[in-house]
């Protein structure tokens, strides 16, 4: 594998997603939740979504009951409430795990391109990884981390100078 675009995902309706349609294009990937105190930054995500999303950047949420169980419901309830409560149109992958055995590829790939001094594991909800037109350069932002204040980042990738 020499990049995020040679993966795929299983959407939250069952079907299979190539990243390969997104190539050269940014993603920015966030391991959601929808009972977590980052909850709300949904609607940031969504704001990212509507405006970057027009000059290429795709948004991925990837819902993960991992974390204290706090996306403890089936993906059609969870489309219905990020939906209702956020307004959310961007895409949603089927339920997933973001550590251990089961680790989805696609957060083995980010985890693995942005490993630090105390490991590459997800530690809460929301961690957010911006992956560059390249497919292979990743940006990882804690869980605390507003979407808004990843703007620069974004409008770096999407600048002509970084194609």
């Amino acid at each position: 594998m020499t990049s995020i675009y040679d993966l795929s995902f299983t959407d939250n309706r069952g079907q299979a997603v190539s990243l390969d349609q997104f190539r050269g294009q940014p993603l920015l990937i966030v391991n959601t939740a929808s009972k977590c105190g980052f909850a709300p930054q949904y609607d940031g995500l969504q704001a990212l979504h509507e405006r970057y999303g027009p000059q290429g950047l795709v948004v991925l949420g990837f819902p993960c009951g991992q974390f204290a169980n706090q996306e403890p419901g089936d993906d059609d309830a969870i489309e219905e409430y990020c939906r209702i409560n956020h307004g959310v149109t961007f895409p949603l992958s089927t339920k997933i795990d973001v550590n251990g055995s089961d680790t989805h590829p696609v957060f083995a790939f980010l985890k693995e391109r942005t490993k630090g001094l105390l490991g590459s594991s997800i530690k809460w909800n929301f961690t957010k990884f911006l992956v560059a037109p390249d497919g292979q350069t990743v940006t990882r932002y804690a869980p605390k981390t507003e979407p808004a204040a990843l703007a620069d980042d974004i409008e770096a990738l999407l600048s002509p100078q970084a194609a």
